[in-house]
């Protein structure tokens, strides 16, 4: 049961948040810009691109346009073949002028033997839909050329299939792109959003006190009461953030996507995306790693809020703590690559590293499920022993003033608090 005077400072610090016009600015608009920015200049690009996707295909070889033209109809073309003959250029030079065809490509010998080809067109195609093009003629070669050697075309063309048998199951990680885009985005995205709301926490204990508004409130309640309501306070208003931002991201990618696809059919393999979104059992992870590393790194900067006296100190001695945070998001790659390593185990374990390091050895490899329960174990009391720790600090710091205290001074605050 919450404490009434702690239900009005969470209450406070959520509603003076959420109504702020940064907020507002930040969970919605800011997204929204960004998706636009990515997803509009693709989308007219596209639509401009229309006309052009009437392509005509020459075919002197006469073996490849049966390859070719499937590969280039699912990625967005509408192709027709044009048979050899004497004025065909002349004739599709005059289709290109009058808007017919929006370009026309020629197959010959040499295309057998080196996936050279030549595309005549209006204008110069972007570099994704040039990249398209050059693979699918050059696939379309190749798998002429294997067909003649009895090799089966399909498995070569696919790029094969690397099997790895596992000796031991700490024997490292089977993290694919996907597990590694989940892996690496999940800890940056911990790591920022940790350290954006535990700063929160700083300045605003740093705010009421330079405006002396903590004396006020410290008459009335206990200075850890005071620190529990802002911690869980701001606490709130991130859980409503990503929240939103999470809505909107399943809302753009349900209805977005397929929109941007249909625009451009040569970006399909965006709908590959899909396969890297974590399920249920991981998001509860990111959940949890992100609430108990809040919770530690809440109480560690409530503390320097509370012993500095301006935001240039607070700047200065939150250095050691912000190391905390900026080590381990510089190891995570290492970490991914080799997950069960002793170094990685350990790191992992240690509790102010846990919430990106142990997040990115559960979503980029095989972690024993007792590894994971201890490493919850161990954050919760490293959040209960920050919590001690911050809460005699925070007692006695936030009435204090002048200087910013010594390490002894503040082991001194600890022992009388």
């Amino acid at each position: 049961m919450i404490l009434p005077e702690v239900r009005a400072v969470i209450r406070r610090e959520y509603l003076q948040r959420v109504r702020s016009r940064w907020f507002i600015a930040a969970t919605i608009i800011a997204p929204l810009f960004m998706a636009g920015l990515v997803i509009l200049p693709a989308y007219f690009a596209g639509q401009g691109e229309q006309a052009d996707r009437d392509l005509a295909i020459v075919d002197g070889t006469g073996v490849l346009y049966e390859r070719l033209a499937p590969m280039l109809e699912e990625a967005g073309w509408n192709v027709t073949e044009e048979r050899w003959r004497s004025e065909v250029v002349t004739e599709l030079r005059r289709a290109v002028a009058d808007d017919v065809i929006g370009g026309f490509m020629m197959l010959d010998e040499l295309t057998l033997e080196t996936g050279e080809a030549i595309l005549y067109t209006r204008s110069r195609p972007n570099p994704i839909r040039q990249l398209t093009l050059r693979s699918s003629v050059s696939r379309a070669a190749l798998g002429f050329q294997l067909e003649q050697r009895d090799v089966d075309v399909e498995a070569m063309l696919s790029g094969g299939e690397l099997r790895v048998e596992m000796l031991s199951a700490e024997d490292g990680s089977d993290a694919g792109d996907p597990q590694f885009f989940v892996a690496y985005g999940g800890s940056f995205i911990l790591y920022m959003v940790i350290l954006l709301y535990a700063i929160s926490v700083m300045r605003a204990t740093l705010e009421e006190k330079t405006n002396r508004i903590v004396e006020v409130i410290i008459s009335s309640m206990k200075p850890w009461h005071l620190m529990l309501g802002k911690i869980i306070g701001v606490g709130a208003v991130s859980m409503t953030q990503m929240a939103i931002w999470l809505g909107l991201g399943v809302l753009a990618f349900a209805s977005g996507l397929p929109a941007l696809i249909a625009a451009r059919p040569d970006m399909a393999d965006l709908s590959e995306i899909a396969e890297a979104l974590p399920g249920i059992g991981l998001i509860a992870l990111f959940v949890g790693y992100f609430v108990l590393g809040f919770f530690m790194y809440s109480g560690l900067y409530a503390a320097v809020g509370a012993m500095c006296n301006s935001d240039e100190e607070a700047q200065q001695a939150q250095f050691p703590i912000l190391l905390l945070l900026v080590v381990p998001i510089i190891m995570v790659i290492g970490v991914i690559e080799n997950p069960n390593t002793p170094l990685s185990t350990s790191l992992s374990l240690f509790p102010p590293f846990t919430p990106i390091l142990m997040w990115a050895r559960v979503a980029g490899g095989q972690v024993p499920a007792w590894q994971i329960g201890l490493s919850f174990l161990l954050m919760a009391l490293a959040t209960v022993g920050i919590a001690w720790v911050a809460g005699r600090i925070y007692k006695v710091g936030i009435l204090m003033a002048g200087k910013r205290p010594t390490v002894p001074e503040l082991w001194r605050w600890i022992k009388e608090a």
